[in-house]
């Protein structure tokens, strides 16, 4: 047991230890000189990567999971192997310390790493587990003052969601790998979010549009304000038809996504002719305002963030990724900006709410302050633990042009800072107003339009913030549309009568931000890891990114399919948020870990039931373990093939999606073609799949080579098409004797279906020989991997053109090489596309092409386009967001160079005083240097020994 805080020396030395470096850079500078602050740099120890890890008296099972699944679920734990040094620095701090604080976050991961470093450490010294939610003076000298004890539960809490991590993760992703590709992965909540994204694309690719029509009417009404000039008159103001003869027209909404009228709605679906019509009857209509109704309009201020919330917010409005978010207001709050970043709660502290306030008075005036401070509900359901929203720290919020933070820190605290005055500011107010129109066309039918209005008179909180929205077309809270003063049984004018045409549109892709919120609605996963889990999908290459819209890949639909047929509970949205549930149980020490995780991996027969487990009747949870023994059901060919139409099918093979349509005769041969990976799938459409089979693909023939008689063939590989010559069978293809055949790519302007057999034998004869220089060096004309250039010697020079490289003379190539040798950047090519401004350096932001392929730029940061990015389609806020990502990354570090030349530098000092000992050891006699190498092998031996018994004790 550690030693109460009276048996701590009174002035002692102590150790603090927290997350990352920055995070102890800032804290060291508030406690005195008595506190060592050092970081553990994440996580010290976690489940093993892989068996190489797994101590040796693990063996079977446990060394493949991790986890003993036979004897309680025991988990393997080890220092990762990047973390020994860092513990190893710890533990020397640790042993020149009196009291030892645990000052990670307090959320359940950070209590989970308290609790490894305690377990690592082992500690002889008190220990106090210390928690924050703002890195301030005030509040780390108040956690230091008032230290708890760990909370035990909220590690079991953490460790039990570890532990069913890992058993999903490494029990079924070897299931994908035999079955769709290797390399794939799945995940508690990582594949439900890609079953989300699918679903959503396959409701587009069923849907079909519906056409449907109404008119538009801008009427005029000659009002004594408008007459005056008043700009708060408009005088003239347009209004949709509604209704004909009583019968509402109808609207988008009426028809369902297969483009019908929906059951049971009484409506008129106007055709382009029907409209047309109606607007040529209504020509010289005389209009009156029937009806004009006015209601008080009222808009309360937005709660302050949460983690869900800031990410929603930051892409609406910033062109935030989620995992830029939360990179920059990582940095934000270890540098002291911001309280933790990672919380579900909406609660001001009132500290918080009196620094709202006062800024809210200093800043906008009193008129603009509640009389009581506002309060907003509490969390959401299983909220983590004892968190505040996320605000400006300390007890006074600096301004943003207080804080002398620049780009996405300044943009992103801004964001932060105005959301929570405003939620201290008062309701805006005004009035919306519907007015209705009604009319008699010439053949006698009755049509009435609808205009709706709104006005606000005092903007409360909106002076601050107004809140973002998914949809572009969307209207934000302060938008105003303003109406001409009319009262009923007012004539009005028809200025223009227009017949619109509308289409129904399928419902629209997620975005990061809306797939966050459907999240969060469905109460699937922990919001603060929905960042890793979209960067998880994404890298995985389960999704994409088409603007900001998240495209699944053909690859996820595969996935999917398999985990829908055979693992239908475990990717099922009631189920995954039932466990949710019952992991909060746990955390709250209302069911109990173990029993719960034996009825979840063995299911029903598993000993300790349901009642045990603490989760009702228990039917949610099943065996995993038997899911994934029998896997002879599952058909491989079957779970990757989707039906395109007309006989042609998409398949997901193990080096990308194809189309095939199967021959027409038994026994025949079909056609294949791959399929473009960044195709999103609603566009693979049957004329587009026959589009495909017509290229050229396969191996084309173009005779035969005059010279060696061997057939020339043209390809399409990996990596592009190319020309090769056939070897006879008998050719050695290894070993020494080993002959490979002349292959060639094609120049850029070439192209499998024109390419000739003169083009082949030109392109195989490279490099070709231009000529010699006076001083007898060779000089020739080749094409590489950046383009066509000249080389003499080890001297290279670039080409402007491929067709140089055939036509170029050898004066030419002189006077090339007369040229001084470009240094340094060759000359900037011109951008390839321009995207506009950047919200945050204000610098143009182009496209160009590099090295290594096409990027973005602003002149200060550099992006390289993601393999979804196309230069052709890519977005202007696409664009934005991967020099965001790319500068909330920071720059590279360099410094592990220098301490391997460091440690290098070491090395051969040290070389040279052993040889300078060896010499100096050669001139002893014989028999002392027996001696002193016999002693030594006694030693080597001993150390050996007592390594081996520590071992294995």
């Amino acid at each position: 047991m550690s030693p109460t805080t009276s048996e701590t020396a009174q002035g002692g030395r102590r150790l603090v230890i927290v997350e990352s470096p920055a995070k102890a850079k800032t804290i060291k500078g508030y406690l005195g000189p008595g506190y060592v602050v050092e970081a553990s740099v994440g996580h010290i120890r976690d489940l093993p990567n892989g068996a190489a890890e797994v101590p040796d008296k693990y063996t079977g099972e446990v060394r493949r999971l991790g986890v003993d699944v036979d004897h309680d679920f025991q988990p393997v734990y080890v220092v990762n192997s990047d973390k020994k040094s860092q513990v190893k620095k710890l533990k020397e701090l640790l042993a020149d310390s009196d009291e030892l604080f645990l000052a990670t976050d307090e959320d359940r991961e950070g209590e989970a790493i308290a609790w490894h470093l305690q377990e690592v450490l082992k500690p002889k010294v008190p220990v106090r587990r210390m928690v924050f939610h703002e890195i301030t003076k005030d509040a780390i000298r108040a956690a230091v003052a008032n230290p708890r004890e760990l909370n035990q539960r909220l590690v079991d809490a953490q460790e039990t969601r570890r532990i069913l991590d890992r058993l999903y993760g490494y029990e079924v992703s070897p299931v994908l790998w035999k079955k769709v590709m290797r390399g794939l992965s799945a995940g508690r909540v990582q594949s439900v979010a890609t079953r989300l994204v699918v679903e959503r694309e396959r409701e587009r690719i069923a849907f079909r549009s519906a056409e449907y029509w109404d008119l538009t009417g801008t009427f005029s009404h000659p009002s004594p304000a408008a007459l005056k000039g008043d700009a708060g008159d408009p005088g003239t103001f347009g209004a949709r038809l509604t209704a004909v003869d009583g019968l509402r027209v109808a609207q988008g909404r009426d028809f369902t996504s297969l483009g019908q009228l929906k059951d049971g709605v009484n409506v008129l679906h106007l055709d382009e002719a029907g409209a047309r019509s109606l607007a040529a009857a209504l020509a010289d209509t005389a209009f009156t305002v029937r009806s004009v109704e006015s209601k008080p309009y009222r808009r309360s201020p937005y709660a302050p963030f949460r983690t869900t919330t800031l990410q929603q917010e930051a892409s609406r409005k910033l062109g935030f990724g989620a995992k830029a978010t939360m990179q920059v207001a990582q940095k934000l709050y270890e540098n002291g900006y911001i309280t933790y970043m990672r919380t579900d709660s909406t609660i001001l502290s009132d500290t918080a709410v009196a620094a709202a306030r006062a800024q809210v008075t200093q800043l906008y005036g009193a008129d603009y302050l509640p009389d009581k401070p506002r309060t907003y509900a509490g969390k959401v359901k299983n909220a983590q633990e004892a968190h505040e929203a996320i605000r400006p720290s300390g007890d006074r919020f600096r301004t943003p042009a207080e804080t002398g933070l620049t780009g996405d820190q300044f943009r992103l605290y801004e964001l932060i800072w105005k959301r929570t005055v405003a939620s201290q500011m008062k309701d805006a107010i005004g009035n919306s107003v519907t007015v209705k129109i009604g009319g008699r066309a010439s053949d006698g039918r009755d049509a009435e339009f609808s205009a709706s209005g709104k006005t606000i008179t005092f903007h409360g909180f909106m002076k601050a913030y107004v809140e973002g929205a998914d949809d572009p077309n969307a209207e934000l809270d302060d938008r105003e549309r303003r109406l001409p003063q009319v009262a009923e049984g007012d004539r009005l004018t028809a200025e223009e009568i227009t017949a619109d045409g509308h289409a129904t549109k399928p419902p629209a892709r997620y975005t990061e931000a809306s797939l966050v919120k459907e999240l969060e609605e469905r109460e699937i996963g922990r919001p603060s890891t929905y960042a890793t889990i979209l960067g998880t999908i994404l890298d995985r290459g389960y999704v994409f990114k088409k603007g900001t819209a998240l495209v699944p890949s053909f690859l996820s639909f595969a996935v999917v399919n398999l985990l829908e047929k055979h693992f239908g509970r475990l990717v099922d949205y009631d189920f995954t948020a039932k466990m949710e549930d019952d992991l909060d149980r746990i955390a709250r020490g209302e069911a109990e870990a173990v029993p719960w995780l034996k009825r979840f991996y063995f299911g029903e027969g598993a000993q300790g039931g349901a009642a045990e487990a603490g989760n009702g009747d228990g039917d949610h949870l099943g065996g995993l373990k038997e899911l994934v023994t029998d896997l002879g059901a599952i058909d491989a060919r079957e779970i990757s093939s989707f039906p395109v139409g007309d006989g042609i099918v998409l398949r997901v093979g193990r080096y990308g999606p194809y189309v095939e349509r199967p021959a027409e005769v038994e026994g025949g041969t079909g056609r294949r073609a791959d399929v473009p990976d960044d195709l999103p799938p609603d566009e693979l459409t049957v004329a587009y799949a026959e589009e495909l089979l017509a290229k050229p693909s396969g191996e084309f023939e173009l005779g035969p080579d005059p010279e060696t008689g061997r057939m020339i063939v043209a390809k399409d590989g990996r990596y592009g098409p190319y020309v090769t010559e056939v070897l006879p069978e008998d050719t050695p293809k290894s070993g020494k004797n080993a002959i490979k055949p002349r292959t060639a790519s094609l120049l850029k302007s070439m192209s499998l279906d024109t390419v000739t057999l003169e083009d082949a034998l030109k392109l195989m004869s490279l490099p070709r020989v231009v000529g010699v220089d006076p001083e007898g060096v060779e000089i020739t004309a080749q094409n590489g991997r950046y383009g066509p250039y000249l080389k003499k010697g080890t001297d290279s020079r670039s080409l402007e053109t491929e067709e140089q490289i055939f036509t170029i003379t050898l004066e030419e190539a002189l006077a090339i090489y007369a040229q001084p040798k470009q240094r340094g950047r060759a000359a900037a090519k011109p951008p390839l596309k321009e995207l506009g401004t950047d919200p945050v350096s204000e610098r143009p932001v182009v496209v160009k092409d590099g090295r290594f392929g096409p990027y973005v730029t602003d002149g200060e940061t550099n992006a390289t386009l993601r393999r979804d990015d196309d230069v052709e389609t890519i977005t202007p806020e696409r664009g934005y967001e991967l020099l965001a990502e790319k500068r909330a990354k920071g720059p590279a570090k360099k410094t592990a160079k220098k301490a391997a030349a460091k440690k290098t530098a070491a090395k051969k000092t040290a070389a040279k005083k052993t040889a300078a000992k060896k010499t100096a050891a050669k001139k002893t006699t014989a028999k002392k240097t027996a001696a002193k190498t016999t002693a030594k092998t006694a030693a080597k031996k001993a150390t050996a020994a007592r390594k081996s018994s520590a071992n294995a004790e």
